[in-house]
Formats: structure tokens, sequence, C-alpha cells
């Protein structure tokens, strides 16, 4: 049996008004996930421990069972792996995004959703200007970049930007949380200001602001650690003898590199709206040829999210149905059925499920359990018959933590 995990990032969410009380995934048009669930097996999932934030670094790390307290280091080191940074002893690897400050406050956590060419002239002049043999910024993905500070210290405190949209900036600068992170806070604190003394009158900040969009004209470090001790999967499951993993997001590139998988590129996949769903899918479905076990992530849902953009939110979750889940279903339905084209391939287990909440109304994450399906040929199914929020709970899963989700996935 192969298995293939898809992650609709951000997903779930609560209850709208605007939708006469229903989620947006009781409401979105979602037949492809209805049909597995209606011939799966549901239940909710806690990706996020009580003592910890409901980032996606835990929350993609939980679904794969890794224990969050034995391998928690933060966006940064997860990152520095995904993009081909090796971290020596002592070096701090932390999440560096390029936000957008305006009247004293943060506008937002992308600026603007700068692209990574843009974002690669202003890391690579920030490095030219604030660089040295002690810190080194690289380019990611769009926003998303990195800071590595040799000899830093983890023990600081750092605000999320996507937590405070719309928030004073200076309230949330870095903060020592012992007296050995006071200098890397003092370190941060001071990068993050001479950036913007730079950025300003950078020409491509000047040339967006001229065509009306948001400048990147600030640093934001946060979620920052060192070399985490996370196994490969098949340590674990030793069923998974290869893996791949797909997606945009650099944080989810690396936790799939440290977890064992092989990072597959997908020409057109942005981690945005306009994300390449079909080119997606079909990595997929190749991926599903030759290796044991699959992990799709699609950012797009919660972007919209954070966004606070509903309309948008809702066609995420549409066109991942349709455009991704759909066609992977399609293509592997019948492989290792007698008398098909395709029974000479193994069946296939596919699982579907966000890694977190990130509702329109908070524009932020929140710590609720997730929905979750499980769907593999001929299993019995349970009574739910939609996937959607309150459906799940009533799966005969019910809630699970842990590695209680990998379990119930990898024994089928």
């Amino acid at each position: 049996m192969k298995h293939i995990i898809i992650i609709g990032d951000g997903m779930a969410d609560r209850p709208m008004a605007q939708l006469g009380g229903k989620t947006l995934l009781q409401h979105a048009h979602i037949p492809y996930m209805d049909l597995l669930a209606r011939n799966g097996r549901c239940g909710l999932l806690k990706t996020v421990p009580d003592d910890m934030q409901p980032g996606s670094e835990v929350a993609n790390s939980s679904i794969l069972g890794y224990d969050q307290h034995k391998v928690y280091e933060g966006r940064g080191p997860l990152e520095a792996a995904s993009i081909g940074v090796a971290l020596e002893p002592g070096d701090f690897a932390i999440r560096c995004n390029l936000i957008c400050l305006e009247n004293g406050c943060i506008k937002n956590h992308s600026a603007g959703h700068l692209t990574t060419e843009e974002g690669d002239i202003l890391i690579r002049f920030l490095q030219e200007k604030l660089g040295n043999e002690r810190i080194h910024f690289y380019t990611g993905i769009q926003y998303r970049h990195l800071l590595v500070i040799k000899g830093g210290d983890k023990h600081i405190g750092c605000a999320p930007p996507h937590d405070h949209p719309l928030e004073p900036w200076r309230p949330l600068l870095v903060k020592a949380l012992t007296p050995e992170g006071k200098a890397t806070a003092d370190l941060l604190n001071d990068l993050i200001l001479r950036s913007q003394e730079l950025l300003a009158s950078h020409p491509l900040n000047l040339q967006r602001i001229a065509e009306g969009k948001d400048p990147a004209n600030s640093i934001w470090p946060w979620s920052g650690g060192y070399h985490p001790a996370m196994a490969p999967l098949s340590a674990t499951w030793p069923q998974i003898h290869s893996g791949a993993v797909i997606t945009a997001v650099d944080l989810i590139r690396g936790i799939g590199r440290y977890a064992g998988l092989r990072a597959i590129d997908v020409e057109g996949a942005t981690g945005l709206y306009n994300t390449n769903y079909e080119g997606k899918a079909q990595a997929a479905i190749n991926a599903l040829r030759q290796d044991d076990f699959v992990f799709v992530h699609v950012e797009a849902s919660d972007e919209a999210g954070h966004d606070g953009n509903l309309e948008l939110k809702l066609k995420t979750i549409e066109n991942l149905d349709a455009r991704l889940i759909g066609p992977i279903y399609e293509a592997v339905k019948n492989w290792g059925v007698a008398g098909c084209e395709d029974a000479g391939r193994e069946p296939v287990t596919i699982a579907v499920l966000p890694d977190h909440p990130t509702p329109v109304a908070l524009r932020t994450h929140s710590r609720e359990a997730v929905p979750f399906l499980i769907y593999a040929p001929g299993m019995t199914p349970d009574s739910v018959q939609a996937f959607d929020e309150d459906s799940c709970a009533s799966g005969s899963y019910g809630l699970l933590e842990g590695d209680g989700f990998m379990n119930a996935l990898m024994v089928l």
C-alpha cells in the first residue's frame, strides 16, 4: 500500500455569519473531499501542543508524527535545510520576513506578496550592507528568507508578523528571555532598525510605491533555533522505503528533507491562490509511481486567511478539491484493482487535512483540532458524509494527537 497526505494549509475555519453560520469547508463545493470522507474514515487531529504556538512548523511536523518537545527548533533551521544552508554547531538560524510597515504598524507580513526575484534583490542588498563573517542573509522564496547568526542564542522572544497585522511594530521587537539571550535580541533589533533605513530608499521599493504596491521596508526575524534532532520517517515506519515532498514553501521542504523525503519542484508553484494545482497533482501522481509515501502541501488557503479574504479562501479550497485532489484520486483509484489497466500497481491510501485553522476573521493561525479523512480502497467507511469540522468530529477515529494520525495512516 502506498500513502499520500494532502495538506490544505490553514483550510479549517470557524462559522461565519456571512455564510449563514457555516464554516468555509461546509459552504464550499468540494465533491472530492466529500467523496473521500463518505468512503473513508474521519476524525479530528490536534496538531499543536497546548504549550506551543500554532505555527506551520509545529503543525506539519506533528502531522508527520514528530514529538514537538523533542524536535522543535523553530522555522529557521527547517528553511535552512530547504535552501541547502548547512548549519554548523552554534549556528542560529531564524526566519527573516520582508514585511511592509505603514504609519508605525505592521501593514502586512508579506510586503504585498513580494516576488522571489524582488526578494532576492533586497536580501542580496542587505547582505552587502549588513552581513559579515557572523551575520549572513540568504534568499528564500517570495517574502520568506533566512538569517544565520554564528553564536546566536535561541532564548529570545520573537513575534510572528502574521499574528500581528495592523498592530504597532515597536512593542513587538525581539525580547531576551534569559540573560544569555540579550546580546542576540539586541543584535536582531539593531538589524531591524538598520534595515528600515536602508530599504526605505532602495530603488525597487521606490518603484513598487510608484506602481501602487506595498514596499518591503523592513526585515522581521522570528522563529529561530539550531539544527533539529529529526530522524527520517523510515526509522519509525519501515514501510516507507522512499518518499517525496511537494510544496512551494521552504519551511515544508525543510521538514521533508529532515524526514528523509526528496523535494520535488513544480514550475508555477507559488504558495498563493495562483499556484499550479495541476502541476502539483501530476507531480504527486508521478511520485506515487516510484515512491511509497508522498506529502503534498498547498499554501494558498493560509495566505488568503491571513489576508482576511473570505471569497479568495473559498476559491482556494474549491481549487484544491477540483484541481488537485480530484485529479490525484481519478488517477490512482483503480491501482491494484483486478481487471483494470493499473491492476499491477499498489493501491494508494489518501489522507486530506489542514495543518491548522487560519480563520478569516482572525487573519492568523488558531489552535483548534483540524478535521481529517483517511481513505483506502475497500475500507469499511464510518458514518461521516461530508468533509468539514463538525462532520469529522463524529468520525470513527475520534480525536487524535501525537503520532496517532501517522499510526492510523500507516496501518492501512
